[in-house]
């Protein structure tokens, strides 16, 4: 045995992981051909401006991440957006935050289910759908119990295909559009002209509200950034590497998406129903009209190896947050606390994560997104909030033009980027949420025995160790 580990210490997260391996779990997690399933609905809602309600919501996303990068500097915890607020505001607050994300990062992993398990099935449908979902979900705990480093390097590979991928049916797009052509074969302009137009960011139909509305639903094509934060006690020089990556991460996806649904609306330039019989679902259909039947079965076979990596780095993240949660004993310590000896890895937080994936067989896909929508846009407006109570009111840095554009000013507009994302959430994702957060605070009334004292927090500040 190594003298490193003597018999009877306590198991803890090592640092392993390095920026490049971090941005790829991040990505993986994103999962950048998410666009083609998302295009026929927001090029619905923003009124065919597609790339636009990207942009808006990329900066929503980027100023959040801003606001993440200063908290992990000062609290580089696996906690997330759970620990920030706890020790920002109040650690109430931040139990309650924490149990909002729970929506967001638990149920993720199942949604990759969900997306696999209905690719299958359409492929095979005289296979049980059972199969499908108890083979994926032994598959993505046995990727994670490997360890983080496998995780990384197995989404990297993923990453790098799916990227290849677009690049691909850019590509293709960009040849039919330049040879005059748009998705029914009418012409898109003369020749190469057709590849240059403002029309895709702004034209005489835009407006404004429509593309909130569209940012609303990209906003959560961007969710996987913030999952980064709950891999901050295995990141080598976390307070450096980690605030980069997650800008980057943002970054890098944004302008993928924007550059090429920019052509896809090109292509699809007009209302998506003349194009697509399943609006909410256009992937199949997408590849169909670009890449021809060959193509759409290579890249549709393909997509099921990308949800289950968006799903791998999804169990990845939720698996550590419920981790710091049991450490800080807000949540059983013995079960939820617990770090494996052999794989340093939360291994009981990756079974039960696991375990809520099989409920894919009963729960439907709407639902599901509704609850995680909750979620993600409690954590971001907490996160913005948590800067401002910390940096600016806590330790008094807003005496400095620079300290109060930093810590008051740039958070405070990322709060009020996701208020207006707040302002389109579906009815159905906010009466869930509201129900889930209900069952959290009588957990924790009981928990604080009536809100007489604070939740449980872990009082050790060395979280670089």
């Amino acid at each position: 045995m190594s003298p490193s580990h003597p018999p009877h210490a306590v198991a803890r997260l090592q640092k392993t992981l390095v920026m490049w391996q971090v941005i790829m779990i991040g990505l993986a997690y994103i999962q950048p051909m998410t666009l083609l399933d998302t295009f026929g609905m927001v090029s619905r809602d923003s009124l065919q401006h597609v790339p636009t309600a990207y942009m808006f919501a990329l900066g929503a996303v980027l100023l959040t991440s801003i606001s993440y990068g200063h908290m992990i500097r000062k609290y580089p915890s696996s906690g997330s957006a759970y620990t920030y607020v706890q020790k920002s505001i109040h650690p109430n607050a931040g139990f309650m935050v924490g149990w909002s994300s729970l929506l967001d990062y638990l149920l993720s992993p199942m949604v990759n289910i969900l997306l696999a398990r209905i690719y299958l099935t359409d492929m095979f449908p005289e296979v049980n759908h059972w199969v499908w979902i108890i083979g994926l979900t032994l598959f993505m705990v046995g990727v994670n119990l490997r360890g983080i480093r496998f995780v990384a390097n197995f989404n990297s590979l993923i990453v790098v295909l799916q990227i290849l991928i677009i690049g691909i049916f850019t590509f293709l797009i960009y040849e039919k559009l330049a040879a005059g052509q748009n998705a029914l074969g009418a012409i898109a302009g003369q020749g190469a002209d057709g590849l240059w137009s403002f029309n895709p960011f702004w034209s005489e139909k835009t407006q404004v509200g429509a593309l909130v509305t569209g940012a609303t639903i990209l906003c959560f094509s961007f969710t996987g950034f913030d999952s980064l934060s709950s891999l901050a006690e295995e990141t080598k020089d976390t307070k450096k590497t980690l605030p980069k990556a997650m800008f980057l991460t943002a970054l890098i996806s944004g302008l993928l998406f924007i550059f090429s649904t920019y052509f896809l609306q090109l292509f699809f330039p007009g209302d998506p129903a003349q194009y697509f019989k399943l609006v909410d679902e256009t992937q199949p259909e997408i590849l169909l009209l670009v890449g021809g039947a060959l193509f759409q079965s290579v890249v549709l076979s393909f997509a099921i190896v990308t949800v289950m990596a968006s799903g791998i780095a999804a169990h990845a993240g939720v698996s550590r947050l419920m981790y710091v949660m049991g450490r800080d004993g807000v949540l059983p310590k013995r079960f939820f606390g617990h770090i494996s000896a052999k794989g340093y890895t939360p291994s009981y937080n990756i079974w039960l994560a696991g375990a809520v994936c099989l409920t894919a067989g009963f729960l439907s896909l709407e639902f599901v997104v509704a609850l995680i929508s909750f979620g993600a846009l409690t954590a971001f407006s907490f996160v913005n909030l948590s800067v401002i109570s910390s940096y600016g009111f806590r330790d008094g840095r807003l005496k400095t033009p620079r300290d109060i554009w930093q810590f008051f000013v740039m958070p405070l507009l990322g709060f009020a980027s996701i208020g207006a994302l707040w302002l389109e959430v579906e009815e159905t994702s906010l009466k869930a949420g509201i129900s889930w957060a209900a069952v959290g605070l009588i957990y924790l009334g009981w928990l604080t025995k009536g809100f007489r004292r604070a939740a449980p927090q872990l009082h050790e500040e060395d979280f670089d160790r």
